[in-house]
């Protein structure tokens, strides 16, 4: 019984699967997520605890680049277990008095949830016992317009995180949707883009022999260029 419990305790949700759905509050006011936010990415993470030196990295970092992240229709939203007056007085130090990579005077304006009770915490899987069982570990969940989760990228108590590859990871996602095209290794918008493998005998040799635009390695293999400027025209707010 204890097994089973602990296993519905911190069950990881799955790319596919509908964002667990919860209401919380907030550094922002209450929020019910992710109703509120309908027709918008998100990227939900959770750090392990308020006035720590990697978090407060992390969050100079994510609110230096929030209006990056929102002109590429993502909104952010973080969480740790810490309760609402803990956030609010860490994130008044942040602007106040911290000062990290040539940032200072940061005020971060994006929602973080108070989650004392560890509920959507656990909802998430980001309290891993092996790591720590009273903080959570550096989860990034990104959520798609229609509420469900698209990718996901776990990190220990001591790394930061990437926020280059965060960024990378959201746009390659919207690309492959906007022209149904995969992304290869290292994929930057201006790169050439991978076309779905040939479904059938005919199509394989169609394309090992027809001179158009695609760059075919072997019948599996193909690639096409796709601008830079269309990318980033479909996909960032004008």
């Amino acid at each position: 019984m204890e097994s089973v419990q602990l296993e519905q305790q911190f069950t990881i949700p799955r790319i596919g699967d509908k964002a667990p759905e919860f209401k919380a509050v907030t550094t922002q006011g209450d929020i019910n997520f992710p109703s509120d936010f309908k027709g918008e990415w998100v990227i939900l993470f959770s750090h392990p605890a308020d006035f720590t030196p990697v978090c407060t990295s992390e969050f100079m970092t994510f609110a230096h680049l929030e209006e990056k992240f929102a002109n590429a229709n993502c909104k952010l939203v973080g969480l740790s277990i810490d309760g609402l007056y803990s956030h609010i007085a860490w994130l008044r130090t942040i602007k106040e008095k911290i000062s990290f990579n040539g940032m200072k005077n940061i005020e971060v304006k994006f929602p973080l949830i108070e989650d004392i009770s560890m509920e959507v915490a656990k909802k998430y899987g980001m309290i891993q016992p092996g790591e720590s069982k009273t903080q959570a570990v550096r989860a990034v969940f990104f959520v798609d317009p229609k509420g469900i989760v698209r990718a996901l990228i776990y990190y220990p108590l001591s790394l930061g995180r990437n926020f280059d590859e965060l960024y990378r990871a959201l746009i390659a996602m919207q690309t492959s949707d906007k022209f149904n095209v995969a992304t290869p290794a290292d994929w930057y918008p201006g790169n050439d883009v991978i076309i779905s493998p040939a479904g059938s005998c005919g199509v394989a040799e169609e394309r090992m022999t027809k001179t158009d635009d695609l760059q075919c390695e072997d019948w599996f293999f193909c690639t096409k260029k796709l601008d830079k400027d269309l990318v980033l025209k479909e996909i960032l707010k004008k």
